[in-house]
Order: C-alpha cells, then sequence, then structure tokens
C-alpha cells in the first residue's frame, strides 16, 4: 500500500522532470527559447496529449506554487534602491506604453463586443511582455547594458510590478463581474481587510524579519535560514489569500521587503537554484492547461485576437517610443519585440478564472493567444532582420582609417591594447591605431589617443589602415576567432609584416603560432606569474627564489607548448604542478637550479615542499 501510495507522486515528479529535460533543450537548439519548450512539453504530458495528468486541480496548484516563488525572487530582485536608479525610464517611459498599451488593447475587446471587465483583463494580460524571451534576446544580442536595451529592462521592470496592482484590481473586479453581486457595504469591507493585510505585513516585514533573521543566523544551520525564508513567503501568501488577494502578490511583497535586509545575499543564494526550476514548472502547468478542444472549436477568433492585439500593441509600442524621441529603427526593434504577450498573463487570466470574471472557455482561448504570439515572436524578429536595414553608427567625430601611414598598427584598443601602445609611444614610434567601437574611440580622444575607425577582419581596412606598409603589426582584440582572422589575413597578404598577437587561452594560442604569427602572449598569463610570484614573497620566500620558480614555471609552459603543438592539446600535462593527491611513486621533477632554501621549507606546507621547484 505504501508503495501505491508513494507510486504516483514519484512518477508525477519524473515525467515533469524528464519533459522538460527532453523539451528545452531541443527548443533552445531551435532558437525559440526555454519558455516555449516548457509549454510544449506541458501540452504533451496533459489531458489533451499523453494524460500522464487529467486532474485540472493538481495542475492548478503545480502552476500557482510556480507563480508563488517566481514573484518573490522577482521581489527580491526588486530593491527600492535600484528602482529608485531607473525611476524616470521605469515610471516614464514604462508606464507610458503599458498605459497606452492597455487602453488600446482594452479598446479591442469592448470594440468586439465583449464587456468592459472581461476586456480590460484580456487586454492587461496582453501589455505583459514576456520578460524571458526578451531578456534572453537581449542577452544573446549582447545588448543589456546598451541605452535600447537599458529601455526594454526598464520597461519590463515597469511591467513586473504592473502584475502586482493588477492582481489586486482583479479581485476588487470580481464582484463587478459575478451574477450575485454583495452590497456596496460588504464590497468595501473586502477592499479594507485587503489594504489592511498589505499595510500589515508591510510593518511585520519592516519591524520583524531582520529581527527574526538575525536571531536564526546565530543557530549556523543554513537550512534552518532556508526554510524560514520559505515560511516568510508562503506565509505571506497565506496572508493575502486569506484576505481575499493573490497569494503572488504576497509572495511579492515578501521579496520586497526582503531585498533590503541585511541577509537578502544569503536568501537569493538559497532560493536562486530553485527558481529555474520552479518557473519550469509554471510553465508546464500553462501548457497543460491549455484547452485544445476550445482552441479548435475557435480556431478563428483565437487567430483574429492574435493578428489583432499584436498588431494594436505594436502600433501602440512604436508611438510611444517615437514620442519618448526614440529612432526609427530602434522604436520598430522595440514594437516587434515586445509585442507578444508574456507569462505573467498566464497568472492575470488565471486569477481572473478563479474569482469569476473569465469562464474556463475565455480562459482557455486566451492562454492560447498568448501562447501563440510567444512562438510568432522569433519568426517575427528574423523577419524584422530583412525588412530592417541595418542601423550605421554615427560616426561624428570619428575619422575612418584611410591611407594611415604608422610604422605600427595596433588592431583593438581596449584594456590590453592601451598597455601596449605605452611603451612604444614613450620610446616616440609612429604608432597608427583603430578599432571598431565608436563609443571606444571617443572616449579615447577625451584622454589624448587618435584612434580610426576600421574593422580588422577586412582586407580593405587593413590596406586602408597600412597593414602593408607597417614594420609590425599588434593584434589586441579580445575575441579569439577575431583575432585568429586578423592573423591570418595579414599573414596572407602580407608575409613580411611582423606579427604581435594576443591570445585568449592555450588553444587559441595554439592556433595564432600555426598561423605563423611571429609572437603571441595569453592575456592573463604574465599577470597570473607576477601575482604568484608577490604571493611567495608575501608567504617568506626570497624574492631571489621566488624569481627562479616563476621562471621554472614559464619555462614548463613553453615546454608543454611545444609538445602541445605536435601532439595535440592534452600533451605535456606531466609538466603541470596539481595538488591532488597522485597514487604510487612519483617521478622526481626537473629542479629549477637550487634546491629550495632551509627558510622556505619552514614557510611553505611539507608535503609540498620537495615538489614546489618544479
Amino acid at each position: 500500500m505504501a508503495a501505491e501510495l508513494h507510486g504516483p507522486d514519484l512518477l508525477s515528479a519524473v515525467v515533469l522532470l524528464g519533459a522538460g529535460v527532453i523539451a528545452v533543450p531541443v527548443f533552445k537548439r531551435l532558437g525559440l527559447g526555454s519558455v516555449l519548450g516548457y509549454l510544449a512539453a506541458g501540452l504533451v504530458i496533459g489531458p489533451f496529449g499523453l494524460k500522464f495528468f487529467s486532474d485540472p486541480q493538481t495542475i492548478l496548484h503545480v502552476a500557482e506554487l510556480g507563480v508563488v516563488m517566481f514573484l518573490f525572487i522577482i521581489g527580491l530582485e526588486m530593491q527600492p534602491s535600484r528602482l529608485w536608479g531607473l525611476r524616470k525610464e521605469i515610471f516614464g517611459l514604462g508606464a507610458l506604453q503599458v498605459g497606452v498599451c492597455a487602453l488600446l488593447l482594452t479598446g479591442v475587446g469592448i470594440a468586439t463586443g465583449f464587456p468592459v471587465a472581461i476586456s480590460f483583463v484580456a487586454g492587461a494580460g496582453f501589455v505583459l511582455t514576456s520578460t524571458a524571451i526578451v531578456m534572453q534576446l537581449l542577452e544573446e544580442r549582447g545588448e543589456m547594458s546598451s541605452t535600447k536595451g537599458q529601455r526594454m529592462v526598464s520597461i519590463l521592470l515597469l511591467e513586473d510590478l504592473a502584475i502586482v496592482p493588477l492582481l489586486a484590481l482583479v479581485a476588487f473586479l470580481a464582484p463587478i463581474a459575478a451574477t450575485d453581486a454583495p452590497p456596496t457595504g460588504l464590497r468595501w469591507m473586502d477592499i479594507g481587510i485587503g489594504v489592511g493585510a498589505v499595510v500589515g505585513l508591510i510593518v511585520a516585514g519592516r519591524y520583524l524579519l531582520n529581527p527574526l533573521f538575525g536571531f536564526l543566523a546565530q543557530s549556523r544551520a543554513r537550512e534552518v535560514m532556508t526554510a524560514a525564508a520559505l515560511l516568510v513567503v508562503l506565509g505571506a501568501a497565506l496572508v493575502m489569500q486569506v484576505s481575499g488577494l493573490s497569494m503572488a502578490m504576497g509572495a511579492f511583497l515578501a521579496g520586497v521587503l526582503l531585498s533590503e535586509s541585511t541577509f537578502r545575499h544569503q536568501l537569493e543564494a538559497d532560493v536562486e537554484p530553485f527558481r529555474g526550476i520552479l518557473l519550469g514548472l509554471f510553465f508546464l502547468a500553462v501548457g497543460m492547461s491549455l484547452d485544445l478542444s476550445v482552441v479548435a472549436a475557435n480556431w478563428q477568433t483565437v487567430l483574429f485576437y492574435v493578428v489583432a492585439f499584436m498588431v494594436v500593441k505594436a502600433i501602440a509600442i512604436y508611438i510611444v517610443a517615437r514620442l519618448m524621441k526614440s529612432s526609427h529603427s530602434e522604436a520598430l526593434e522595440r514594437a516587434v519585440v515586445m509585442a507578444q504577450g508574456g507569462e505573467f498573463a498566464f497568472v492575470l487570466y488565471s486569477t481572473a478564472t478563479s474569482v469569476g470574471i473569465l469562464d474556463g472557455r475565455a480562459n482557455a482561448m486566451l492562454t492560447a493567444i498568448i501562447i501563440i504570439s510567444m512562438v510568432l515572436t522569433p519568426i517575427a524578429i528574423i523577419g524584422l532582420r530583412y525588412i530592417l536595414p541595418r542601423e550605421k553608427q554615427s560616426l561624428d567625430g570619428v575619422d575612418v582609417a584611410e591611407g594611415l601611414t604608422g610604422s605600427v598598427l595596433i588592431i583593438g584598443f581596449g584594456r590590453f591594447g592601451q598597455i601596449a601602445s605605452q611603451p612604444l609611444l614613450i620610446r616616440g614610434v609612429d604608432v597608427s591605431i583603430i578599432d571598431n567601437d565608436i563609443e571606444m574611440i571617443q572616449a579615447a580622444a577625451e584622454f589624448g589617443f587618435k584612434v580610426y575607425y576600421g574593422d580588422g577582419t577586412r582586407l580593405d581596412i587593413l590596406h586602408a589602415a597600412g597593414a602593408g606598409r607597417a614594420q609590425a603589426v599588434l593584434i589586441c582584440v579580445d575575441k579569439a576567432d577575431t583575432s585568429l582572422a586578423i592573423a591570418q589575413h595579414i599573414k596572407a597578404e602580407y608575409p613580411l609584416v611582423q606579427i604581435y598577437a594576443r591570445s585568449f587561452d592555450r588553444g587559441n594560442t595554439l592556433a595564432l603560432i600555426k598561423a605563423g604569427v611571429d609572437y603571441q602572449i595569453r592575456e592573463t598569463f604574465e599577470s597570473a606569474l607576477s601575482f604568484g610570484e608577490n604571493t611567495l614573497v608575501g608567504l617568506g620566500v626570497t624574492p631571489e627564489e621566488a624569481a627562479e620558480i616563476i621562471e621554472d614555471v614559464r619555462r614548463r609552459d613553453a615546454d608543454r607548448l611545444d609538445l602541445q603543438l605536435a601532439g595535440g592539446i592534452r600533451a605535456g600535462n606531466d609538466l603541470m604542478k596539481g595538488n591532488a593527491p597522485v597514487p604510487g611513486p612519483l617521478v622526481k621533477p626537473r629542479q629549477s637550479g637550487r634546491a629550495l632554501s632551509e627558510e622556505t621549507a619552514r614557510v611553505l606546507p611539507a608535503a609540498q615542499t620537495a615538489d614546489t621547484a618544479n
């Protein structure tokens, strides 16, 4: 009987985990993202797929737990100081976009014959862009810290914040949508209870959480701290639920209250590993909740609202962006990237269904509309690449490389190139510098450097920059494939020019040597040796002996590199000194010139003394 009781739960866990493990890598490889992978996996294993899950209540509980933890994590990251730093972008641009989109999308519902409450919930849900899709896209493009990337992030933050008042508004709208609406007095009493619960939670969090966690920290039991964090989250969710509000709202408030706590970083580290899997469970539950029979029976309606909502939202985003002085290309790109609905819509629709604003059929149709819009987003972005011409960066105050005559050409003027240029400039060498980062070129000009704009991977730019006339070319770019491509181009076109290259790692070093560069250096090698040498001196080793040890490390590295050129990347591993126990007798390595001094032997651990001179 025990096996029968525990068997179904174990099977459910295995099916949920297995579905995510299989679907997510496939969808990410197809460029559709992990969110759509979870949704598709949930659809396959749900009531309308393989029927591993058939009880809607079970699905709902899984989804609610995922939402509660999701909003807690978001709240934990919403420190008031962070919100204040982005206040203009968040509460200016973000609020304007959310307001305009909500108004227009609500208008779409009203214009097509739906009541105001249902139209508002449907439109407000679609306003909330998919944070997962947009953030993943910005990260893949490397635009998270760019100006346009920061604007999108600010809008997403405002939308994340907007879900909280929206959830409260849905709870307050519920009696209006119900056929058996209670008297006005009871309605105001419900509102008062909800407001009182929020105020009480804030007061308790402000004055009780830090003392509570301070007391628990004295036990030095990390699992107790984690349990206490979960207790606060679920307790706050319970208070909100009992007060007639959303559990997710309580979890969010708990996260915000803990965001400024002294123990915030420890709590974040404890909870963060659960973030991905809980979000995955939420998306799986949403996929399982999709009623394909309703979608099939109303496919024309679903298709109409997918197109209508996406087009209207994209137009609204574009208008707001242009009003806020964004360029045409940036506004159009933002409109396409953020035109879909997002994961928070599932939260809003689920809450609206539970309180009676939406019925099961409407929830299924709206959920399908959101999911289809998310599926269409990667396709729309691919289409945008062909429609929108690549925006050229402004070259105001920047000269393009043309007819340069320096005896040394430096390609790439980041941290490495700036330092490498100093000995040459001090010696009076005629140096030409090119880079393809306009912001860096403009910043370098403020410090007295003349850097020309040019892409070192293009042969025409290399010719215009004087690579063929230079005595030496210094490749100082930070990407391994870029440095190798430049070296290969120069060696093929200008075989007599000396090439000095910055290497990213050992593999890049081997490739550069095979390409024929005259000199290469791994970007962290010499600094790491200097760091280690000074550490030895700090431990009491004489400077002379420390220098000999470092020279021995340098020689070993060069010998190993020679072996790797002939035998592959794994050759010469015996020349490295590891700290793991080695079974059996050790072969005595070559000495660096003299044995360790007695003083050093006393400083370093006895077990390492015999081998430290390697």
